[in-house]
């Protein structure tokens, strides 16, 4: 084992004697939807419950903490929950902080870092770009640069996780944790290869900035170009030095979830757990019950690392999770334009419980049939079968749709 993972570690004790008097400890639960769905017994680490809606205060407070009579400011890179974690600490330890936050970054983000007195400035489409502002910043003023995840100290806050664990959960097999810079991961696998080192640490990453998987296959950080994802606290265009080396030493295997697979879990953990997690959040459980982490027969802890999620992605989320589930559908068609014909699909909707909620006529496109309409309907339904008759009868009918949704 390294000196520097036995280094974190130890201060992982440190910093949760710093910090347990402005943190909250979450709490661990078991979920028997997702055990039944994996096969393995899961519990959920909630980490969106925590102060400032993620884990990110833990590290940020430790790190805050250790430098606070030497300097009269801070400042941080961040996408959102870093950002919130610093300003937090800052006004804890009653320091200026100044945030520098993509352009991208969530309207309720920003609002949320401000709303712990701390200035926002607006810089860079991703982190690495954003960082670049925050140190120029930094060296003006002559503030503090609070690194996301690469500073030992930040990876120690947040290993304060797995000293939780270790007494909320008893025996347990492997761990799901997310990858964004990896100092998450890097502070709960330098805890638990010196404490439990038999539990096997996972990490889990977009598949739109699979930047430690490639790195881990390189055998060294490589810097990657990330793609969209609704995940965007784990969009890191590269690992840092430290973080690399730790995730090199104790990470048992990387895998990379899908957006469609990371907002599944989104609507399930709503749905089944009734708990708002935010992409970062859910990856962990998306490489769960999508059978990408190898836990199949394990104890095994996913960490739900975040819940800070801008409402008009939960809107869409939920629309798409209704329609996977076969709880809302949108059916496109041909309809004869003559009176009678719209009544006598909505009453073939109706006859199977369908509730209409839209109706969108189109009767100017060139691909048309002569006197025809295109009809778009969309409706709640109590689930696919339902959909798939009233589709089936439709078509007896002489009707021609289709699910457009």
């Amino acid at each position: 084992m390294s000196e520097l993972v036995r280094e974190i570690a130890r201060r992982a004790k440190e910093a949760r004697e710093v910090i347990s008097e402005y943190i909250h400890v979450t709490p661990l639960e078991e979920s028997a939807t997702f055990s039944k769905m994996s096969n393995a017994r899961v519990y959920l680490k909630y980490e969106n419950l925590q102060k400032t809606g993620a884990f990110k205060a833990r590290g940020a407070l430790y790190k805050v903490y250790k430098i606070k009579d030497e300097y009269k400011g801070i400042v941080a890179a961040s996408a959102g929950n870093h950002a919130q974690g610093v300003a937090y600490a800052a006004k804890i330890f009653g320091l200026k902080a100044v945030i520098v936050m993509p352009e991208t970054a969530s309207i309720s983000k920003i609002e949320a870092t401000k709303s712990y007195g701390a200035e926002v400035v607006l810089a860079g489409r991703v982190f690495d770009e954003t960082l670049q502002v925050a140190k120029r910043i930094a060296q003006e003023k002559g503030y503090y640069l609070v690194h996301a995840f690469d500073d030992p100290d930040v990876m120690a806050g947040q290993g304060t996780i797995a000293l939780e664990l270790l007494e909320q959960a008893g025996d347990f097999d492997s761990v799901v944790v997310p990858i964004g810079g990896g100092g998450l991961i890097s502070g709960i696998a330098s805890v638990l290869s010196t404490e439990k080192p038999e539990v096997r640490v996972y990490g889990v990453e977009p598949a739109a900035a699979p930047k430690t998987l490639i790195s881990l296959r390189e055998g060294k950080p490589v810097r990657v170009e990330p793609k969209p994802t609704i995940a965007d606290g784990l969009v890191v265009k590269m690992l840092g030095h430290y973080t690399f080396q730790v995730i090199k030493e104790t990470v048992s295997g990387v895998y990379t979830v899908e957006e469609d697979e990371i907002a599944h879990a989104i609507y399930l953990l709503l749905e089944r757990g009734k708990v708002l997690a935010e992409g970062a959040g859910a990856a962990s459980l998306a490489a769960i019950i999508h059978g990408k982490a190898p836990v199949r027969g394990d104890t095994t802890i996913s960490i739900v690392s975040g819940g800070n999620i801008d409402l008009t992605h939960i809107y869409r989320i939920i629309l798409r999770g209704l329609a996977r589930a076969g709880r809302l559908a949108r059916i496109t068609g041909f309809v004869p334009d003559a009176p009678g014909q719209l009544r006598n699909i909505l009453d073939i909707i109706a006859k199977h419980r369908g509730n209409v909620i839209g109706i969108y006529h189109d009767r100017t496109s060139e691909n048309l049939p002569a006197w025809n309409a295109m009809v778009t309907i969309t409706f709640e339904a109590p689930g696919r079968e339902a959909i798939n008759a009233i589709l089936q009868e439709l078509r007896e009918k002489g009707y021609e749709f289709w699910v457009s949704l």
